[in-house]
């Protein structure tokens, strides 16, 4: 018995991207599934900058703000997206202390959706915030969160072999008992 739905037990972040277009109806419902995340006092604090290769000028500059170790496999994704918090909150007029987490849960309905398509997406840490809020004139009233990579998958034979051993490498998870307190 699957105590989990498949669509959760399939999403993996993938490093090996094939350069095929993302159909604009697919990339279209990515950012429609983040649309509808929940969110405190239904703020939905969550921007997303996006970025299509060979369509506009965002691709290369999120592209410039990723870590050399980043951009040797991210290249041959079709589609990469800054992800940005709003910190403050329009209804409260204060900090949104749960900007970052409702955030997260668009990205979580993001990845659910990426999956059901046959997308894969990959989050990174990895690259310049003063880069990206230089870039593109982020003001300090946002917080950016994270760069995504996102396209379908590639043939693991035309990466070098440090990033196939990286995408073979078996995926782990802590036991329920470690999480439950």
């Amino acid at each position: 018995m699957n105590i989990i739905h498949e669509v959760i037990r399939a999403r993996y972040s993938t490093v090996i991207f094939s350069s095929k277009t993302i159909e604009d109806e697919k990339l279209v419902s990515l950012f429609e599934a983040a649309r509808w995340a929940p969110s405190a006092f239904n703020e939905q604090p969550w921007r997303f900058i996006v970025g299509v290769n060979g369509k506009d000028e965002n691709y290369q500059k999120i592209y410039d703000c990723l870590m050399e170790a980043n951009q040797v496999w991210a290249k041959y994704a079709p589609v990469l997206v800054l992800t940005i918090a709003s910190k403050n909150s329009s209804v409260a007029g204060k900090p949104n202390r749960f900007a970052q987490y409702d955030t997260g849960m668009a990205v979580g309905n993001l990845l659910a959706q990426a999956t059901s398509l046959g997308l894969f997406a990959h989050q990174m840490g990895g690259f310049s915030v003063k880069n990206a809020k230089e870039f593109f004139e982020i003001g300090d009233d946002k917080d950016i969160m994270a760069v995504m990579a996102i396209g379908y998958k590639g043939d693991i034979k035309l990466f070098p072999e440090y990033i196939q051993e990286r995408e073979l490498k078996k995926r782990f998870r802590k036991p329920l008992d470690r999480i439950l307190l």
